[in-house]
């Protein structure tokens, strides 16, 4: 039996659902077997069972996919350990170069600095062509990132040249090539937490006035980057790319979060020539409203992580209001007792929140089936 194209996954991620989808179906055929729902002869199973393990057994030399719950566990664990064996790597490198720098001469030093990233980059693509799984290649990729990194800070050294900002848009562009070329996550996340720093920095020196290390003195600076890059999943799906639309979400939402609870805390850091209480009100009230438009905004478009975290800020923010309200007050246990009746008040907003889609969801699932029937 032949796979037509349809039945071929363009990417990781929907070999994954798919084969997810298939595990589902052979599930609740088998229930509904033995309820007497659905009969089928040996010879209709027979050839649902054979085309479901040929499909299955070439996405997983497609895509390296993972057939099973256990499968599923062993690649999150094969995941952290290549993330910290990354990092293991990266800082003996880091300090290999220190312990032994003197020993060489300027030109051995400039040479080993240009030649390690690239050395890293060429290994990272040659065992990309050959691991199929691709852990390899994002460990030897995030190598190549820090070594990048440590040939402009150390170059900088040997040639005493002033700290500038513009060395994040380099670190930043790097990130970026490698995270789209090995499909690497962290890669995409350090880009991006590169990419804020110099947009920050630079605001920090044409707004403010100041030398552009002062770029923490007004968070502010964030917070147009991070409103900007959080749009970018809606231009680009990045339908080849597993879960990259979601770390642009996640980074530039926490970036723009912090710095608001920042400024809620910290009228003075703000661009604003008002009074500083006024400030704080200003960035306390916003951090509650948009909290709360991306809880509704992640239940809409059935995304779990942007409800998380509207909801895990939306917390923090009203953590800090009571603190700021009543813990000179209140008696302490008294306090506490306030939060915790809150979060039960929660509890039952989102409980009630919870049926409401489910009921929602079962009458999709009741029109849906009533279409099919109708002829």
């Amino acid at each position: 039996m032949t796979l037509t194209t349809h039945d071929k996954a363009a990417t990781k991620a929907e070999a994954q659902a798919r084969a997810d989808q298939i595990r589902a179906f052979s599930a609740e055929q088998k229930i509904l077997h033995e309820r007497g729902l659905l009969a089928l002869d040996d010879e209709q199973n027979r050839a649902i069972q054979t085309y479901h393990q040929q499909l299955l057994r070439e996405l997983q030399q497609q895509q390296d996919i993972d057939l099973t719950e256990r499968a599923r566990h062993l690649s999150l664990g094969t995941q952290i350990v290549a993330f910290l064996g990354a990092d293991a790597f990266a800082a003996s490198i880091f300090f290999l170069f220190y312990q032994f720098w003197g020993l060489f001469t300027q030109w051995q030093q400039v040479s080993m600095l240009i030649a390690a990233p690239l050395l890293t980059l060429f290994t990272a693509a040659w065992i990309k062509q050959r691991d199929g799984s691709g852990y390899y290649a994002k460990l030897a990729a995030i190598i190549s990132f820090v070594c990048f990194v440590l040939n402009l800070v150390m170059l900088g050294s040997v040639f005493n040249i002033t700290p500038t900002p513009n060395a994040f848009v380099a670190y930043a562009t790097y990130g970026f090539l490698l995270a789209y070329l090995f499909q690497s996550r962290v890669l995409l996340t350090a880009a991006l937490v590169c990419t804020f720093i110099f947009i920050a920095a630079k605001t920090t020196h044409w707004v403010g006035g100041l030398y552009w290390i002062s770029l923490w003195e007004h968070p502010e600076n964030f917070l147009l980057p991070a409103l900007s890059f959080f749009t970018v999943s809606f231009f680009k799906p990045h339908k080849d790319h597993a879960g990259f639309a979601g770390i642009y979400q996640i980074i530039s939402a926490c970036a723009f979060f912090l710095s608001v609870l920042i400024l809620g805390n910290w009228g003075r850091g703000s661009y604003l020539n008002i009074d500083a209480n006024v400030i704080e009100g200003i960035y306390q009230i916003l951090g509650f409203v948009i909290s709360a438009a991306l809880i509704i905004f992640g239940l809409r478009q059935h995304n779990g992580q942007l409800m998380l975290l509207g909801n895990a800020f939306f917390a923090i923010f009203l953590c800090s209001k009571f603190f700021d309200w009543w813990w000179e007050l209140m008696p302490k246990s008294l306090f506490f007792l306030v939060i915790g009746l809150t979060a039960i008040l929660a509890l039952i907003i989102f409980n009630r929140l919870r049926k409401w889609q489910q009921q929602l969801a079962i009458k999709e699932t009741s029109a849906e089936s009533t279409t099919e029937v109708t002829p």
